[in-house]
């Protein structure tokens, strides 16, 4: 089943369904975690969130210097500390919403929470190079 369908839950009754109930001969089945490299996630997930542009200013959040903090779980769930240029941003109930559902698309990514936080306070300092040249600060 592919991610989108995943994402908007199809199939899940009918996965259920075709999974044939063990016999009680047959040992209990184990459950596993998955353990992944968190740092074999990170690239991935910076790829991800410079997908997402403030709507205001045509860099994406990354590059911008809004992305304060990644932690990743050896069992793929991330947390993700943002903020915002200004605490009067007018799409500040939209953007962590934007950052979810776009690290949610990596691959091997588990549950995702984003903070939005305003300490220390945005500056352009935190700005990448890319993001300075782009909008003609360099």
């Amino acid at each position: 089943m592919n991610r989108l369908a995943r994402l908007m839950g199809f199939g899940r009754d009918s996965d259920d369904a075709r999974q044939p109930d063990p016999s009680p001969s047959d040992p209990a089945p184990k459950t596993r975690v998955k353990r992944l490299d968190p740092e074999a996630l990170r690239e991935p997930i910076i790829a991800a969130l410079r997908t997402v542009y403030d709507p205001e200013i045509p860099v994406n959040l990354y590059d911008l210097g809004l992305i304060y903090r990644i932690d990743i779980a050896p069992t793929g769930d991330v947390a993700i500390d943002m903020t915002l240029t200004a605490p009067g941003c007018p799409v500040a109930g939209m953007m962590p919403m934007l950052v979810k559902r776009a690290v949610e698309q990596v691959e091997d990514v588990g549950q995702v929470d984003v903070r939005l936080v305003w300490d220390p306070p945005w500056s352009p300092e935190r700005m990448s190079d890319e993001a300075r040249l782009q909008l003609g600060l360099m």
